[in-house]
């Protein structure tokens, strides 16, 4: 079926960032996968690129682009070389939108242009140990100050992908207790130095997945945070965490069918190459039924994809339909990664080859932007179920 939701500049940029992959990651990305974490210089050149500025309004130093398509094709490209640009896509993906949409005119100003050229890199801390998804019952807490100056930061987070890199990062703090008719009231973001006296970074986690994506532990002693830094209206956090899941799920969905996709061309790929009692794997009429039923299912997960896309840029997402594109994508990845990985044999099991690094990092997708219990409670929900 003809694929219309992306014009001719879209493929133009698919090109150059393939290429780009292609001369920029596929050499380095052992390195870095035994590292388990990108090296800082890399965001430069994306950067460079233009990644970090697509959709940053033009007075800002961005592209201006009012479009998540490019990111789309980034999660197309990257899975397709069965590689990631580590903690990096939380800066656009994740951090940007609640820039953009609580930032004020000075705020902005002042970070963007850092943004924009991956001098400073953003990341977000939500969770914190012992309350994983309940984010209304976090502890960390930001006490403002006498003089109104600033406010003191006491606490720790967790699971914090980009944490190890990050120069800023929005960190949701209490600054009033909760009312007892409503546990999220009070809880407000602010956009925090990491080079702060008493903000430190503890360990790098040491993930089964996404290996070059740096995740830590992050805590904070008595951190000065200015006034200036509050992201938004004060005690109102909570509602503003709630307004970037469509696009955040939506994210997790398309990076997932990507995945799927990629995961059928590497199959195809090695049961070409790879003979078994002197016949190629893939003549075999089992290996043809398994990839034409897996590309069957990709076929199904694009289409979604690319519906909740359309409907993201013309602003008409709802969250039950983006947890209906997560639930749908991210379970039919585990299934084709897995049947592809089969496909393979003993050395679907192997690091060396991408499939292998694929199952491990599909694994999270039903489990960060909230779980597929989760989804199905948001999808149930809007059943009037």
């Amino acid at each position: 079926m003809r694929r219309t939701v992306f014009d001719e500049d879209h493929e133009t940029f698919r090109k150059t960032l393939r290429a780009f992959i292609e001369a920029e990651v596929v050499p380095h990305y052992q390195e870095w996968f035994e590292a388990g974490i990108v090296p800082k210089e890399f965001y430069g050149k994306l950067a460079e690129l233009g990644i970090f500025g697509i959709e940053v309004p033009e007075e800002y130093g961005g592209a201006g682009i009012d479009s998540f398509k490019y990111a789309a094709i980034q999660y197309e490209e990257t899975a397709r070389a069965g590689v990631t640009f580590g903690g990096s896509g939380v800066h656009v993906a994740l951090c940007l939108p609640y820039l953009l949409k609580l930032g004020t005119k000075e705020q902005l100003e002042a970070w963007m242009p850092g943004f924009v050229s991956g001098e400073t890199m953003f990341a977000i801390a939500m969770t914190e140990p012992g309350t994983g998804s309940d984010l209304a019952g976090m502890r960390t807490t930001a006490k403002r100050s006498d003089d109104g100056d600033h406010y003191v930061l006491n606490g720790a987070k967790t699971f914090i992908t980009g944490g190890v890199n990050a120069d800023r990062v929005i960190v949701c703090a209490r600054t009033a207790p909760p009312l007892e008719n409503d546990r999220r009231y009070g809880i407000s973001l602010f956009v925090v130095d990491t080079a702060s006296e008493g903000y430190q970074v503890g360990r790098k986690l040491d993930k089964i997945g996404l290996r070059t994506s740096d995740t830590a532990e992050l805590s904070f002693t008595d951190v000065k945070v200015p006034a200036f830094n509050l992201l938004g209206e004060e005690n109102q956090g909570f509602s503003y965490l709630g307004q970037n899941l469509p696009q955040e799920r939506l994210g997790i969905a398309y990076g997932a069918y990507a995945q799927a996709a990629a995961a059928v061309r590497f199959a195809k790929e090695y049961t070409q190459q790879r003979t078994v009692f002197g016949k190629e794997v893939a003549s075999f009429q089992n290996t043809k039924f398994e990839l034409a039923a897996c590309q069957a299912k990709v076929d199904a997960a694009q289409a979604v994809a690319d519906r909740a896309l359309e409907a993201l840029d013309a602003g008409e997402l709802t969250p039950a339909e983006a947890a209906s594109a997560k639930l749908f994508c991210t379970e039919v990845a585990s299934e084709v990664i897995d049947r592809c990985l089969q496909l393979h044999g003993g050395y679907g099991y192997m690091n060396e080859y991408p499939i292998a690094r694929l199952y491990a990092d599909a694994r999270v997708n039903r489990i960060y932007g909230g779980t597929s219990e989760v989804m199905k409670m948001i999808i149930a929900k809007s059943m009037g179920l």
